[in-house]
């Protein structure tokens, strides 16, 4: 199985930030990337979504200032960025930097006093692989809204703090994504994923009982890079509004199989396929929650199987690559797979029985060989605690 990124430490912040910076951190704060079990396109679709926050977390350092400057620094990026907070718009954003910047200028649409609050030096490093379908942006976004929260005694809770992640991205970085990612960042727990209602932002924590049964979560990024600023995805929101409006009502959320039929009579063939995925994409959410109560998390796997197929083919956001690792998995052993994320590249996951780990990765590495794919890079993961302030 192929190794990801090394682990990020609180040492290697501090010393990082020492470097770009010339004085120590005051405080460290980490928050996870996400890995969505099931229930893809459906959170801005007012539905239901089922993932949980991941061992993989980006860290942050941060020391305030005594002026209004925000100054930003990244392990991915050669310099530091900055800004007055009176000049934060997202007009004055671009870049890797409108990911933090966006959360300080989104706490200031939630009640803070950009104007009267000091400013900050912050260092920002990550073991989230960045492109994977993993939530590296929400992470970031976490975890500087947490920080922020903290040392400018906004006392906001987790909820508000995801729609704070949610505008930021929405606004400053221009993806139109949901609000689960900044949720299951936010809100996750060990060993347990986290049910959202996307239109009441109630969440349930699950248990998963992965370890008990004796499975693991396998990730397979397929390398191929993916962006959720770029035309898919808002092309993919736009036919899901189109379809609500056509069907007169608020949100795709509100249907169900049973008005699939009149749909497809109202819908063109595309705008059909798109409302079909997410009505039964919110089904699939709600049999999973419920198989794993009744019969544990052995009997998902064609729950997750149904979600690749509807993605692939009703939602087409899928490509060879994950097809390829999807399929490869399944034919291991795996007893369930699908990819996860956005799409249009990213990340697969497969639920895997601990004995097969390895000779499923070696499986699907040697079908992508095989394929001509660039190399896939695998690594489990466990269901984690969501942002918390380290040190």
């Amino acid at each position: 199985m192929t190794a990801s990124r090394p682990t990020v430490t609180a040492d290697t912040i501090r010393a990082e930030f020492a470097a770009r910076f010339g004085h120590e951190p005051r405080g460290l704060w980490s928050a996870p990337g996400r890995v969505n079990l099931i229930g893809e396109h459906t959170d801005y679709n007012d539905g239901y979504v089922f993932p949980f926050a991941i061992n993989r977390r980006t860290l942050i350092g941060l020391t305030l200032r005594d002026d209004n400057v925000l100054r930003v620094a990244s392990a991915h990026a050669p310099e530091a960025v900055q800004i007055s907070l009176d000049e934060l718009s997202p007009e004055n954003l671009a870049g890797w930097s409108a990911y933090p910047l966006g959360v300080a200028w989104a706490l200031g649409q939630f009640g803070a006093r950009l104007g009267s609050l000091p400013g900050a030096d912050i260092y920002i490093d990550s073991e989230v692989p960045i492109g994977a379908g993993l939530s590296s942006s929400a992470a970031i976004e976490c975890a500087v809204a947490v920080a922020l929260n903290d040392v400018w005694h906004l006392d906001l809770d987790r909820r508000t703090l995801a729609k704070v992640g949610q505008l930021a991205e929405n606004r400053a970085v221009g993806a139109p994504t949901g609000i689960m990612d900044q949720s299951a960042s936010l809100l996750g727990e060990a060993d347990a994923g986290v049910f959202l209602d996307c239109r009441t932002l109630d969440a349930d924590v699950i248990p998963l009982g992965f370890d008990a049964a004796g499975l693991e979560l396998l990730i397979i990024d397929t390398t191929v890079s993916h962006s959720h600023a770029t035309g898919g995805y808002a092309a993919r929101r736009a036919s899901c509004e189109a379809g609500s409006a056509a069907m007169g009502v608020p949100a795709l959320r509100d249907l169900h199989e049973r008005d699939l039929p009149r749909a497809a009579e109202l819908l063109d063939a595309e705008t059909f396929r798109r409302v079909r995925h997410v009505v039964t994409e919110n089904q699939r959410v709600l049999d999973t929650v419920r198989t794993l109560r009744e019969h544990g998390p052995r009997a998902i796997g064609a729950l997750l199987d149904a979600s690749h197929v509807s993605m692939r083919d009703d939602f087409e956001i899928s490509c060879a690559e994950l097809d390829l690792a999807v399929e490869t998995a399944k034919a291991a052993g795996a007893i369930g797979a699908r990819m996860t994320g956005g799409g249009f590249g990213g990340a697969a996951i497969a639920l895997v029985p601990h004995e097969l780990v390895a000779p499923i990765s070696a499986a699907v590495e040697q079908a992508f060989a095989d394929a001509g794919y660039a190399a896939p890079t695998l690594f489990t993961v466990r269901a984690a605690a969501g942002a918390t302030r380290e040190l």
